[in-house]
């Protein structure tokens, strides 16, 4: 069967009744409350005595007078890198090759794509499925980024979606734009974080030779691939210096891949519409989306997490959905999963906060109609500036 096809029978309004049902229901657990097993006192008991067994994520909530444990030598080791990362862009500037110039910003659109399209949308949300040879470079591109190994990442990345915005979510964005940017690596985790971690499904991670062989062999591979090769490449093919190189390649472009990601992180909580769900914390950002290649679409990521496109129709924002796009076409990516476009009107609908354009009259006439005409696609598209009217025509059958 060709793989295109496959993507498109993934789309629920192809499968059984029962199977729909399911799919339908699970667009909902977001917003309908489950039944709490403890009262508020055997909750604020739990919460004391720092058992967080059985609590429910809203249950957890925030605790604002938790003070936390700064950890002295991983602040002042980020504040070091941070500087060594100034110092390394005026290398890059001043006096680097050009050569070295785009050998840099190649290195960290690789390495980025290794941690947008591998370790976020493949690894953590299963959003799409890929052959060994996608997996193997995906994987060797996210050591390139240098953000812990991968196991780690998808593991602290499903707490997060899990636990959203509360304590038991590493980068709880509640406590501020520093904190859920970098100040979560500068402090020791909340109890909540260390509990519910180990309630995190990763077996999906376990049965993977590939991702445990990452992560046992981590600090090494970090160190070839990540330093010495980024490093080398400029002082062997063109005869840049091993300092600028370092400075340049290395320390700058890993810095601002960093931040890049962290930005999800954390203004892509704080600052933006909520056209999807105005009951949780993300938001649509446009900034965000632009320089995280594609992840700034926040608000429709934690209401649809396992479409593989990240944002309503795809973005032209996104050289992540166009990379996985283009594996699909070439058979280096399959089983692309996608929400139908009726499960995103009604979700706008029911829990958005209005600013979602179909909103508006688009709203009555697919009501009445059961679709829009071209007309109509290309002022969504010119009102939002995502996607094609491909893609929409698509989601809606």
């Amino acid at each position: 069967m060709d793989k295109q096809v496959k993507k498109k029978m993934l789309v629920p309004e192809a499968l059984p009744c029962s199977q729909k049902k399911l799919v339908e229901e699970s667009q909902t657990k977001n917003s309908t409350p489950k039944p709490s097993k403890f009262n508020d006192e055997d909750i604020q008991k739990k919460k004391d005595n720092k058992d967080y067994r059985g609590l429910l994520p809203a249950e957890i909530g925030t605790d604002y007078n938790f003070k936390r444990e700064i950890v002295w030598k991983n602040a002042i080791g980020f504040l070091a890198l941070h500087l060594a990362a100034l110092y390394g862009f005026w290398v890059l500037l001043v006096h680097c090759y050009w050569s070295t110039v785009f050998w840099a910003v190649f290195v960290a659109l690789s390495s980025g794509v290794g941690v947008t399209t591998g370790a976020h949308r493949l690894f953590s949300h299963r959003a799409y499925k890929a052959p060994f040879i996608t997996r193997f470079i995906l994987i060797l591109f996210h050591t390139l980024a240098g953000q812990n190994c991968l196991y780690i990442w998808v593991r602290d990345h499903r707490q997060h979606h899990k636990y959203s915005d509360t304590d038991a979510d590493p980068h709880n964005a509640n406590r501020g734009f520093f904190f859920s940017h970098v100040g979560w690596l500068m402090s020791r985790k909340h109890p909540a974080v260390i509990s519910k971690g180990k309630t995190i499904d990763m077996s999906d991670m376990k049965a993977d030779w590939l991702v445990m062989f990452q992560k046992k062999y981590y600090k090494i591979l970090y160190t070839i691939f990540a330093i010495l090769l980024p490093s080398a490449v400029p002082v062997y093919f063109w005869g840049e210096s091993w300092y600028n190189a370092f400075f340049s390649a290395y320390l700058f472009r890993s810095v601002a891949v960093l931040n890049m990601t962290w930005l999800v992180n954390s203004a892509a909580h704080l600052w933006g519409n909520k056209p999807f769900d105005k009951y949780i914390k993300p938001v649509e950002s446009r900034f965000v989306a632009i320089v995280s290649v594609g992840e700034g679409w926040h608000n429709y990521h934690h209401a649809f997490p396992w479409d593989y496109r990240a944002a309503e129709f795809g973005s032209k924002y996104s050289l992540t959905t166009f990379t996985i796009d283009l594996m699909a076409r070439y058979g280096l990516a399959y089983d692309l999963r996608t929400t139908p476009y009726h499960m995103v009107q009604k979700r706008a609908e029911r829990t958005g906060d209005g600013t979602h354009i179909i909103c508006g009259p688009y709203a009555e006439k697919l009501e009445k109609t059961g679709k829009l005409d071209e007309k109509d696609i290309s002022e969504i598209l010119k009102n939002k500036e995502t996607g094609s009217v491909r893609r929409m025509v698509t989601a809606q059958g």
